[in-house]
C-alpha cells in the first residue's frame, strides 16, 4: 500500500481521487538547461533578492545527502542529473542554509521508471515543513501536502495531470506569508491562501525536511535545482 505526505499515517493510498477528470497533457516545452556548476556558500546564500543560487553543480552530490529512508534506492549523478533509483521511497536532503519565506524554489524532474511521484518536493514555509508532489497517487496526483491535516489527493489544491515518461518538467514553488504558489512547465497548479491554516506533511517525509526531493517506488532524475529569495510583499 502507498501512502504519502501529511499529519496522519492513516492516509489514503496513491490512487487516483474520486470524480476527478483526468487533465490534459502537460505542454510540450523547450529542455532547460542544467544549472551553472557552483555551489553557493551558506554564508553567502541571503545574497541579492531574486538572484538564482544553484544548489546542484551537476556533477556530484556536494551540499546533499541522501535521505535515510527505510528500503531507498541508490543515489547516483548521472549526465548532469541526480538520479533516484527505485526503492520503496528514495531521496536527497540539502545539507546548508535555506530561506524559509519569501522565495522560490525550482528545479527540472522526470520520471524514468515506475507510476508513481517523480518529485517530492518538501520546503520549508516558516518554521513549517510542505511538500509538493508531483505525479502521485498512481502517477497523475499533483498538490500540496498539507493543508489541515489533508495530503495532496483530499485538499483544493489536488489536479489530475499526465506526466510521459523520460521527459523533463520544470517544476517551480513560490513561499509567500500567506501564499503557496506552484508552476509545471508555466502552468500554474497552486495557488493557495495559507492564512489561518493548517501546513504540515505526511510523516513519510518527515526525513526530507527541511529541503529535500524524493520519489515513490519510481526511479527519477533532477537537475537544474536552484533557489532565490524574493523581496518581501510592500506592507
Amino acid at each position: 500500500m502507498l501512502l504519502l505526505v501529511g499529519c496522519s499515517t492513516e492516509k489514503a493510498p496513491f490512487q487516483e481521487p474520486a470524480g476527478q477528470v483526468k487533465a490534459a497533457p502537460v505542454p510540450q516545452r523547450q529542455d532547460t538547461p542544467v544549472a551553472e556548476k557552483s555551489i553557493v556558500p551558506p554564508e553567502k546564500f541571503a545574497g541579492k533578492p531574486g538572484e538564482w543560487h544553484s544548489l546542484f553543480d551537476g556533477s556530484t552530490l556536494k551540499g546533499w545527502k541522501i535521505t535515510d529512508f527505510a528500503g531507498h534506492g541508490d543515489v547516483r549523478v548521472e549526465e548532469g542529473a541526480i538520479v533516484l533509483d527505485q526503492g520503496v521511497m528514495t531521496g536527497v536532503n540539502w545539507t546548508s542554509a535555506i530561506p524559509t519565506m519569501n522565495y522560490e524554489i525550482a528545479l527540472d524532474a522526470k520520471r524514468v521508471e515506475g507510476s508513481d511521484f517523480f518529485c517530492g518536493l518538501t520546503f520549508p514555509v516558516g518554521t513549517n515543513p510542505c511538500s509538493f508532489i508531483v505525479g502521485g497517487w498512481g502517477g497523475g496526483v499533483v498538490g500540496i501536502s498539507s493543508l489541515d491535516g489533508e495530503d495532496a489527493a483530499n485538499n483544493e489544491t489536488t489536479k489530475v495531470a499526465e506526466f510521459e515518461k523520460n521527459r523533463w518538467y520544470a517544476v517551480k514553488v513560490r513561499v509567500e506569508p500567506k501564499k503557496i504558489q506552484a508552476w509545471i512547465d508555466n502552468e500554474k497548479y497552486v495557488d493557495v491562501d495559507t492564512s489561518e491554516r493548517r501546513i504540515g506533511i505526511r510523516p513519510e517525509v518527515e526525513l526530507s525536511r527541511p529541503l529535500g526531493i524524493s520519489s515513490w517506488s519510481t526511479t527519477a532524475a533532477l537537475r537544474n535545482i536552484r533557489v532565490r529569495q524574493l523581496n518581501p510583499p510592500s506592507q
